[in-house]
């Protein structure tokens, strides 16, 4: 595996946190933030392949015709813009 160094600034609290949760995982603090950087790539990933497959054959006529059916009138209060 090739590595390479990174030099992440965090805020105290969060960094504290994270010696927590690695100690009570038993593993070093690099160990642990580099497995949550996997994770979280692994989620954007999968949720973009997820929204790639449900937009597959998507059309502006079907968005269009879907939008047609949305009453006219003004916004909720707290909704405007």
């Amino acid at each position: 595996m090739n590595r390479t160094t990174y030099p992440l600034k965090l805020p105290n609290s969060i960094k504290q946190e994270a010696q927590r949760l690695a100690r009570e995982d038993g593993v070093s603090l690099n160990q642990w933030i580099s497995v949550a950087v996997a994770q979280k790539i692994g989620v954007v990933e999968t949720t973009a392949e997820f929204l790639k497959r449900r937009s597959a054959g998507a059309t502006g006529d079907h968005m269009r015709r879907i939008l047609s059916q949305v009453p006219n009138r003004p916004p909720d209060p707290g909704d405007e813009l």
